[in-house]
C-alpha cells in the first residue's frame, strides 16, 4: 500500500485543494495578458491622436479603458471570478456606485454633455 499518496491526499484537502475553488490556467493567463496589453497599446496610440485629444471624447475614452484592465485584472488575476458570488458582490456594488461618482464629476466639470449644447 502506497502511503504517500495517502499522505498527500490528506495534506491536499487540509489546504482546501479538494474544495471547488480552483483558478484559471496558463491558457487564461496569456489570453488575458494579451487583452490587456492591446488595451494598453490602444491608451497609448489614442494619445498620440492630436484631433481626439482635443475632442470632448478623450478622457471618457482613456477612463473607459482603464476601467475595463481594471475589471479585468479583479477578475482574473485577483481570482474575484473564482469566488464565492457574495465576495463578487461585495466588490461589484462600490465599484458600481464609484464609477457612477465618476461620470457624475465629468459631467460637472464639462468634460461630458447631453445633447448639442452651446
Amino acid at each position: 500500500m502506497d502511503h504517500s499518496n495517502e499522505a498527500d491526499v490528506v495534506a491536499a484537502d487540509e489546504h482546501g485543494a479538494g474544495s471547488e475553488h480552483t483558478g484559471p490556467g496558463w491558457s487564461v493567463y496569456w489570453k488575458v495578458a494579451v487583452v490587456l496589453t492591446l488595451i494598453t497599446i490602444g491608451e497609448v496610440w489614442v494619445y498620440y491622436i492630436p484631433a481626439f485629444v482635443a475632442s470632448r471624447l478623450f478622457l471618457p475614452t482613456l477612463l473607459t479603458m482603464s476601467a475595463v484592465k481594471f475589471v479585468i485584472v479583479v477578475m482574473f488575476y485577483m481570482h474575484l471570478k473564482y469566488d464565492h458570488k457574495l465576495f463578487r458582490t461585495l466588490f461589484t456594488g462600490p465599484l458600481i456606485v464609484a464609477t457612477a461618482t465618476l461620470f457624475a464629476l465629468l459631467f460637472l466639470f464639462g468634460h461630458l454633455r447631453l445633447g448639442h449644447g452651446g
